[in-house]
């Protein structure tokens, strides 16, 4: 009583009509390029900016294991002297 009824489909002509194209289509000057360019830009930006963070960690990884690496020796150096007296 009330169901939808799909509308009648017409029917479409059997002839296909095909275009003769003679020459290369021209380029379309109405894109730009801009965005495009924006994304890049904003891509190369964030690696830049990833690998400057990451040299950061490492060289800060670096100066810490240094650190500790003296003062092991320091420490080293202080005991091995105290029990020679």
């Amino acid at each position: 009583m009330l169901r939808p009824r799909l509308p009648d489909v017409p029917t479409l002509p059997t002839t296909t009509v095909t275009p003769q194209q003679t020459q290369a289509p021209a380029f379309f000057a109405g894109r730009t390029v801009a965005p495009y360019v924006g994304v890049g830009i904003g891509a190369v930006a964030a690696v830049v900016v990833v690998g400057i963070v990451l040299t950061a960690l490492l060289a800060a990884v670096a100066v810490s294991a240094m650190s500790v690496a003296v003062a092991a020796v320091v420490l080293r150096s202080l005991l091995s002297s105290a029990n020679k007296r």
